[in-house]
């Protein structure tokens, strides 16, 4: 089995914007190298919101030098950028942005989940970029539900969803720049099952609902992130109750992180440089 290195809990829950109340579960200020290549992940709800003809989100601001990932577990989500893409997913949807050289972009409830309100739930992930890549075209991949593989786990103990990777003989529909795995595992209750990952990559594992057992040493509950050391090797999972869990795996990027708000490069240089061409309106425009 591969050694747990650490559980880490979120701390109090913040708002971003006035739509997405988050519980962050990691920042690459907190954990840094441990977690590369994944930069940061913000849980966000489950949370009710009324009916409005109002807008809730996030307005027009700029990324630069890595990658966004969101993953929407409930209600619906509307995105625009300078890119010219944009549109809405919902529950079981992806968006995977490559803001990469720079890139501007909202997000706000779409305009039909902010008139019937209901619940709302999603991640955002940040992934990295290796340095050849953070001035690349920006980029958008809209990933629906029906796009992505599942994969049922043995003896009925639950699925897996494969965003991006390969699980199981099936390969995950994001274009990633390094290799990595990015799973929406579904336990059932009083499951198990095991789980094997590769020499050297990073292994993170975050549970977003229920209570899971990892290698019968282990438990981790709602809003806890287990991390494991870099040895090839198996996991194992048991849930006493229906269990969400988010998988990350990657190869890490052995390279300086140096971040500022919306911008991660390597040097404090490259840092300067990216909020001088945000102000210079290099960054492009959101069209009308």
């Amino acid at each position: 089995m591969k050694k747990i290195s650490g559980l880490y809990s979120a701390p109090r829950p913040h708002w971003v914007g006035d739509g997405f109340p988050v519980r962050s579960l990691f920042s690459y200020n907190t954990h840094g190298r441990q977690l590369s290549p994944f930069l940061l992940l913000d849980h966000a709800g489950p949370a009710e919101f009324s009916p409005t003809d109002g807008r809730r989100g996030v307005g027009q601001h700029p990324h630069r030098g890595f990658e966004t990932v969101t993953i929407v577990y409930d209600g619906e989500v509307a995105h625009r950028d300078s890119t010219g893409a944009g549109g809405e997913i919902g529950p079981g949807d992806v968006q995977w942005m490559t803001a990469a050289s720079g890139i501007l972009h909202e997000e706000f409830h779409s305009e039909a989940f902010s008139r019937r309100g209901g619940t709302l739930e999603m991640v955002q992930l940040w992934v990295n970029l290796p340095a050849a890549d953070k001035m690349a075209a920006p980029g958008y991949q809209n990933i629906t539900n029906a796009d992505i593989p599942v994969v049922p786990l043995a003896e009925g103990a639950g699925k897996v969803r494969v965003i991006a990777g390969q699980f199981g003989g099936q390969r995950g529909p994001a274009r990633t720049h390094t290799p990595m795995d990015v799973w929406d595992l579904r336990l059932g209750r009083d499951q198990h099952t095991t789980l094997d990952f590769a020499e050297g990559h990073t292994v993170a594992m975050v549970v977003l609902h229920g209570t899971v057992l990892f290698n019968g040493q282990q438990v981790a509950r709602e809003g806890q992130l287990v991390l494991f050391d870099r040895a090839a090797g198996q996991v194992e999972l048991e849930a006493n109750a229906d269990a969400t869990v988010l998988v990350l795996a990657g190869e890490p990027i052995d390279e300086p992180i140096a971040g500022y708000g919306p911008f991660v490069m390597n040097t404090q240089e490259e840092i300067r440089q990216a909020m001088e061409d945000f102000n210079s309106g290099r960054f492009g425009q959101i069209p009308a």
